[in-house]
């Protein structure tokens, strides 16, 4: 148990670096190591290699976590064999000496010794005693629940552990973001980002599908709490092999389907634009994500258009949904669709996507790009109010910006192992609980050969608390009432009682 309890310790400390660095795999915030090496260039290549930015995959955290697995199986399985052994147990014979015990009684009674020990034991059975008679003396015990609560407190530790192992080696997370009337199909290709674990299935996650048919989000537009978000909704039209359905998204509802959830974590803005390529031909057409920067939903993005003729075009944008202008230049004043502009900087040339190497759907690798310039020779950025058209000089193409979408950002897990975990956090707090308030004790009557007076006998009774905490008040006095009965004379000076604090 100590080894177990230090390794938990261990394990506690350990993780503290997963708490306070950036992580890998963690689809809420994919790009924070990035910035990480950005902003400490000399210090975080030396971190990567102690694996500080993906703590709970490295090969220390793990072996810290399989040697508490092991210590824990050695020391729960034991332990759970005793407490079991121990619940069923029979009470153990008196002490020699009950009167050195905490609570102590002696009286007289006038029942023959044989009645009086079955008077005893039908008492200390209406109080639900565990009852055992021996020779001239009863053996009772009470609180054995006790044990079934720690033994479920020392099990639940155990399955606790495997819990958490499963759910980290079969589950998965993700991030996908989805516009305003597009779909989302599961699969590992359909993802932004995807993480998956050890051993999880890829080629069988949940056949599933679903289709962003509207966000609605509101804004305060009181002066004083101006911008500040009050709701976001999303409505989802699912289909599955449980059926299908249509369910409102909120931030704090997620979509759930058979254990793998979609949780509402973002949103933005997706404008509608359309390129036209220099034969007048119609080479790209639909929302495209821009992802915001700022609170108010100040949003960078691309468009990109490869097939393009002669040469293929590419975009670099600005999206402001109510556009203003400052000393900076072009800024959103507000996060609602107030006055929206989409400002646009042509570039024309190879985007790089015909040789199959994987590009981000929001940078644009300008490397084999040339800008398109204008009349005064400076790169050619134009802003753009919903239905106006950008025209590329030398009838290279054009851009119309057609309108505004949303887009949704789900955060997407499946944990397998989560029920069991919540299974076992249910069996520690029910153990735990038990251990603490039961208190099992152990009480024996013993009858004597001598007696004060002619036809009585003489009675012992003892109680000991086997934890911490007080004795309960009434067993021993039940017991002391029902072997006097109503023709047993008051107490002789010899008889005595005493309660005493147990033993620590």
């Amino acid at each position: 148990m100590r080894t177990a309890v230090i390794l938990l310790s261990l394990l506690a400390v350990a993780a503290v670096p997963g708490s306070v660095l950036p992580q890998r795999n963690v689809a809420s915030d994919p790009q924070a190591v990035v910035r990480y090496f950005v902003q400490h260039p000399e210090l975080a290549p030396w971190m990567d290699r102690l694996s500080l930015f993906d703590v709970y995959g490295s090969p220390w955290f793990a072996a810290i976590y399989l040697l508490l697995l092991v210590s824990m199986t050695g020391c729960v399985l034991p332990r759970c064999a005793r407490l079991w052994r121990e619940s069923r147990a029979a009470p153990p014979p008196a002490p020699r000496h009950l009167s050195r015990e905490p609570e102590y009684a002696s009286l007289t009674t006038a029942e023959p010794a044989d009645q009086a020990l079955e008077t005893a034991a039908a008492a200390l059975r209406r109080r639900r005693f565990r009852v055992r008679v021996v020779g001239d003396e009863v053996r009772a015990e009470k609180g054995y629940l006790r044990e079934t609560g720690n033994l479920a407190f020392h099990l639940s530790l155990l399955v606790l552990l495997v819990g958490i192992a499963g759910g980290r080696l079969y589950g998965f997370e993700g991030r996908v973001a989805v516009a305003e009337g597009s779909s989302f199909t599961n699969v590992s290709a359909e993802y932004d980002e995807f993480f998956p674990s050890v051993w999880t299935d890829v080629e069988g996650l949940e056949p599933l599908s679903f289709t962003l048919d509207s966000f609605e989000a509101e804004f305060e537009t009181d002066p004083a709490k101006l911008g500040e978000p009050r709701s976001f909704d999303a409505r989802v039209s699912y289909e599955s092999e449980e059926g299908s359905g249509v369910v409102q998204v909120k931030p704090n509802s997620p979509l759930d389907i058979n254990e793998t959830k979609f949780f509402l974590t973002g949103h933005g803005y997706a404008p509608e634009v359309t390129v036209r390529d220099g034969t007048g031909a119609v080479t790209f057409s639909g929302p495209v994500i821009f992802l915001p920067s700022d609170s108010n939903f100040t949003s960078d993005g691309v468009v990109k258009a490869p097939d393009a003729q002669p040469v293929g075009l590419g975009f670099q944008g600005l999206f402001l949904p109510t556009a203003a202008t400052d000393g900076r230049g072009p800024v959103s004043a507000f996060p609602g669709p107030v006055d929206p502009q989409l400002v646009m900087t042509a570039f024309t040339g190879d985007l790089g996507m015909s040789d199959g190497t994987t590009q981000s759907v929001y940078t644009l690798d300008t490397t084999n790009l040339e800008p398109v310039l204008g009349e005064d020779g400076s790169p050619l950025r134009q802003p753009l109010a919903v239905g106006e058209t950008m025209r590329l000089p030398d009838d290279q193409g054009s851009l119309t910006f057609d309108g505004v979408s949303r887009f949704a950002n789900f955060q997407v897990a499946y944990d397998p192992g989560k029920e069991i975990s919540l299974v076992a956090a249910l069996l520690l707090l029910g153990g735990l609980t038990t251990s603490l308030v039961i208190r099992r004790r152990r009480l024996w009557v013993r009858v004597t050969d001598t007696a004060p007076a002619e036809g009585f006998v003489a009675v012992e009774v003892a109680m000991r608390s086997l934890t911490r905490r007080q004795l309960p008040a009434g067993d021993l006095e039940a017991v002391s009432l029902a072997l006097r009965g109503p023709d047993t004379p008051p107490p002789s000076p010899s008889t005595q009682t005493h309660t005493q604090e147990p033993n620590r």
